[in-house]
């Protein structure tokens, strides 16, 4: 009897010990509420979903009971992980979007391990708390306990599917994670399924013209580039060679800032109004550029192996003639070898649209450039490993100003590289008569240059202006885009790509804009916002984020120091690695 009662105490006392865990966010769901009715029913939920918690714990069938423990232990590590990482509850969208970013969890383990450490340490305690074994001496009804969880989890699904996902702040992990899950899967579930269109439009232009190419950046800050501010590093964009017109656009607004939900909609031309049916059913732009006699080409610097991301499937990728990928290259040498892969394409006198996902500045920052190409210092401590997706950093980030400073140097030499390299390389070898190019990023970075709170860089719940704030830059060797740019300077989206590269194909503008939307040089005002909902669901609105220059923290100068060679090297064209032949994985 005393050795199951004390058996009793340490489960109980483990499961307090883990729920202590969660105080931060308990504390802030107090204050929200202050003394109002809704902190009472707070209050109660709370200790409901405990009692249930410690029901799960006493479960006498020990398959039920581990079962139960290893599904509230993944569903806590899940939420305590982003929570840690940004400072702010996770929201049913960000789940999702979780969901949907799994391929890159080694990454996100890199850049955020302190905070996934300390959610796997609670995590681990829940599992343990609930699975051990009770004792057999303690009696409780047994179908009252093996019950109360199901009751649990069912009670806190229904209230946040009736508000819409939300209200999930300050209750237990183990619960909300589990909650968003059954959701997800009940969402899944009863989800229609849709056939996507063929291409309807009708292409008019004669067969002679140019390559369109549309390069999608990863986690450029619009600001960071020295065509949009002073203190921005060099892009290779500002001082263009003879015959290569650049027409900077400014600081645009993307899709969303998160990568998934931009790219599948730069892909499929969602549109602010109806972007989840478009982005299910309309056809692709791969559909179109077959449809219009282009062969497609998509060029993938961060997957390897055949492997999709962004919300590519099979079918979409029976639209892609040439699909390319770099296996064994080095993961900071990709870009430069993206470069080559696109300048083989555009100097092949064959009509192409070529769609590049770069590797850009993908955290982790701190390997994505070569130690011989480090301009800003003090920067990051560097791994030695060359598989960068896999490196753990030595030492990670930690919530002050003096690690933020040596992030956003990092972050500096990275862009410096992937993009000033990648442009370099592309103007020296390229043939660009006729072709257009649309270059741009599929979110933008909060570098923390104000102080705030979190250790994230993008996709939030609550993002700042930053996290959507992109560069937007139109490359043309034949058409004059510069009043156009110079209209919608700091004034444009990511919702005008889609028709602008439609336009470029031949398909009739004013059938374009009926379907999509106006296109880059659209005389009509642009809200120059972005969606923070984009998994907007369970009757729930997207969130619009304005982007405005005014409203974003210029780069800070105070950062770095720049020697004599340095300096050499930023201004210079260098004579950038990566020459590893692709892997083409064609039809």
């Amino acid at each position: 009897m005393e050795a199951a009662k004390a058996r009793a105490l340490i489960k109980t006392g483990l499961l307090f010990l883990v729920l202590a865990f969660g105080i931060p966010e308990i504390a802030a769901r107090v204050a929200m509420l202050g003394a109002s009715p809704q902190l009472l029913f707070y209050a109660g939920l709370y200790c409901i979903l405990f009692a249930c918690l410690w029901s799960a714990a006493f479960i006498r069938q020990p398959l039920l009971r581990w079962g139960w423990a290893a599904i509230l232990a993944l569903a806590a590590l899940v939420v305590a992980s982003f929570q840690t990482a940004t400072g702010d509850a996770m929201s049913y969208d960000a789940f999702i979007t979780m969901i949907h970013s799994v391929g890159f969890a080694g990454n996100a383990t890199a850049q955020y391990g302190e905070a996934i450490a300390w959610a796997a340490a609670s995590s681990l305690l829940l599992f343990v708390a609930v699975g051990l074994k009770p004792g057999p001496q303690l009696r409780a009804p047994g179908p009252v306990i093996a019950l109360a969880p199901f009751a649990g989890l069912a009670m806190l699904s229904g209230l946040l599917f009736i508000r819409g996902g939300e209200g999930g702040r300050g209750l237990p992990d183990a619960w909300v994670g589990s909650s968003y899950a059954a959701l997800y899967a009940v969402e899944t579930a009863s989800r229609p399924s849709l056939s996507r269109q063929p291409v309807r439009l009708t292409p008019r232009r004669p067969a002679g013209q140019g390559d369109v190419v549309l390069i999608v950046d990863e986690s450029i800050a619009g600001r960071y580039l020295d065509i949009n501010d002073a203190a921005g590093v060099r892009s290779g964009l500002a001082s263009p060679p003879p015959g290569v017109a650049v027409s900077n656009f400014g600081i645009a607004a993307s899709i969303t800032n998160c990568s998934y939900g931009s790219n599948l909609t730069l892909r499929h031309g969602g549109t602010r109004e109806a972007y989840q049916r478009v982005n299910a059913v309309m056809p692709s732009i791969f559909d179109y550029a077959q449809h219009a006699g282009f062969e497609t080409v998509y060029i993938d610097a961060q997957r390897t192996g055949g492997d999709y991301q962004n919300g590519m499937d099979d079918a979409e990728r029976r639209k892609i003639d040439h699909f390319i990928q770099f296996d064994d290259t080095p993961v900071m040498d990709r870009d430069m070898a993206a470069a080559d892969a696109l300048i083989a394409r555009l100097n092949d006198k064959r009509r192409d649209f070529i769609m590049i996902n770069k590797m850009g500045a993908h955290f982790p920052v701190a390997d994505k450039y070569p130690r011989n190409a480090q301009i800003y210092r003090p920067a990051l401590p560097r791994d030695e490993s060359m598989a960068v997706t896999e490196t753990r950093l030595p030492k990670n980030l930690y919530n002050s100003a003096e690690s933020w400073r040596l992030y956003r140097n990092a972050y500096r030499n990275t862009v410096a590289w992937t993009v000033g390299g990648f442009f370099d390389r592309l103007f020296a070898s390229a043939q660009l008569d006729g072709t257009l190019i649309v270059y741009t990023s599929d979110h933008g970075q909060n570098l923390h240059e104000r102080g705030d709170h979190g250790i994230t860089t993008h996709c939030s719940s609550s993002p700042a202006s930053e996290e959507g704030a992109v560069p937007l830059v139109v490359i043309d060797g034949s058409r004059d885009w510069a009043a156009a740019a110079k209209r919608n300077f700091d004034a444009s989206s990511h919702y005008r790509i889609f028709p602008t590269l439609l336009n470029a194909m031949g398909y009739d503008p004013k059938s374009v804009r009926q379907l999509y939307g106006d296109a880059l040089d659209s005389s009509r005002p642009d809200p120059v916002t972005f969606n923070a909902r984009f998994n907007a669901r369970l009757g729930r609105k997207p969130q619009w984020v304005e982007v405005r220059r005014a409203s974003l923290p210029r780069p800070p100068v105070g950062d770095y120091r720049i020697g004599k060679a340095e300096r050499a090297l930023d201004g210079s064209t260098t004579n950038m690695a990566g020459k590893d032949l692709p892997t083409d994985r064609s039809r």
